[in-house]
């Protein structure tokens, strides 16, 4: 669910770091505005484990060395683990938990450790292959069964499958936090993707360095949060000699599921519902949070503010935070303000929220919205006209 867009930012990315290595951090413009630096005298994600689920992982890249834990990965769906075949997974593990070793990308968790799984996609060449690597269902299940608490899904499909969509649920029962990319063909068709449409998984957005969502960022009501994603380099392909600058909700789902580590690596006996209701609640926006937005959900992510309130109310440890959308009612039995609030039906808008505008002291270069929220809110015109929002809200 990325897009490279051609530039080479690095040519020396497999070597000693140099003034053209040192450069792709200084691309990743997120990490100033989110106060990364001040994050990480809080937490740095250690002792957390995130799943990625993607083209498989590398874990000889400079920044993922000791940080992939590939014996994790059951026999079964250990074929070709870390032979990465199209750059993708690895680009994601490094947003999430690279060190920055050899000029590589900083991840927003370094501390947190990558349990990867391959899957087929449409990158995939050759019908043997693609008969022995796992499906998105298979590495779901396996990836519920595992220590991960995370799991990272970067992919998206304009279908639903049902079998994708139980295990997405097993896993959930299993008390994980699944985190999914919107998808990339919002100025072409819009179409719902999947898995992030499925109920129990957290739908991610792309922003800019403004806040304001990416055109290209598909919309609708089974959007829950949005996360930088434009201009964020990547590996440009699989030879994993250079990184590219590129857009997608792919690194805007990495960077969400390295900000769910850093809040639970902070707070270890939180549950997955308390780690994505902190973000919810500290989400920028300048809107209702009972009226989110269909293009930016409940908001931009801020962890910093979870981090730095050490008195933080994550709410009730079995109450989901996005129970009606995923048509689940409260489930815990404590009546509290977050339990009686989470079930009253989110308003729905159609000429959307795009952005908010920020300002603060705390921020430079007009990167304000990741940091503290104020302004009015946009809409995004396309062609003259507002762009209609056609989609439901997800219910189970």
């Amino acid at each position: 669910m990325c897009a490279a867009l051609g530039a080479v930012v690095v040519l020396s990315a497999g070597l000693a770091p140099s003034a053209a290595a040192d450069d792709v951090q200084s691309q990743q413009w997120y990490l100033g505005p989110m106060k990364a630096d001040e994050m990480w005298k809080v937490s740095t994600g250690k002792g957390v484990k995130v799943a990625v689920i993607d083209s498989g992982v590398n874990p000889e890249t400079p920044s993922l060395k000791g940080q992939v834990l590939v014996d994790e990965v059951p026999k079964a769906l250990s074929y070709h683990v870390t032979q990465d075949y199209s750059g993708h997974g690895t680009s994601m593990a490094e947003l999430i938990a690279g060190t920055g070793a050899g000029g590589g990308l900083k991840g927003l968790a370094p501390g947190a450790k990558i349990v990867p799984y391959r899957i087929v996609t449409k990158d995939l060449k050759g019908e043997a292959e693609k008969k022995k690597t796992s499906t998105s269902a298979t590495a779901i299940r396996a990836a519920a069964d595992s220590d991960a608490k995370i799991i990272n899904m970067s992919y998206g499909s304009p279908a639903s499958d049902p079998e994708e969509e139980a295990a997405v649920k097993y896993a959930y029962s299993k008390g994980k936090l699944l985190i999914a990319g919107t998808g990339n063909n919002a100025e072409k068709f819009n179409l719902i993707g999947y898995p992030a449409s499925y109920p129990f998984v957290v739908g991610v957005a792309a922003a800019d360095k403004t806040g304001k969502v990416g055109k290209f960022s598909e919309h609708g009501n089974y959007v829950d949060l949005a996360a930088p994603g434009l201009d964020v380099p990547t590996w440009c392909d699989a030879t994993f000699k250079s990184y590219c600058p590129g857009e997608g909700t792919s690194m805007a789902t990495a960077i969400t599921s390295a900000s769910a580590a850093l809040i639970w690596s902070a707070h270890p006996d939180w549950t997955a519902n308390q780690v994505l209701g902190s973000l919810i609640d500290t989400a920028g926006r300048d809107w209702p949070k009972n009226e989110p937005s269909n293009y930016l959900g409940y908001g931009l992510i801020r962890p910093r503010k979870v981090l730095e309130d050490t008195g933080i109310d994550p709410g009730p440890a079995k109450t989901d935070p996005l129970s009606y959308e995923n048509g689940t009612g409260v489930t815990d039995a404590s009546p509290s303000a977050t339990a009686s609030t989470a079930s009253q039906p989110p308003k729905t808008t159609t000429g959307d929220r795009t952005s908010a505008a920020g300002s603060s002291a705390e921020s430079s270069g007009g990167n304000t919205l990741w940091v503290v929220l104020g302004g009015v809110a946009a809409v995004l015109v396309v062609g003259g006209g507002a762009y209609a929002v056609l989609r439901s809200r997800r219910r189970a």
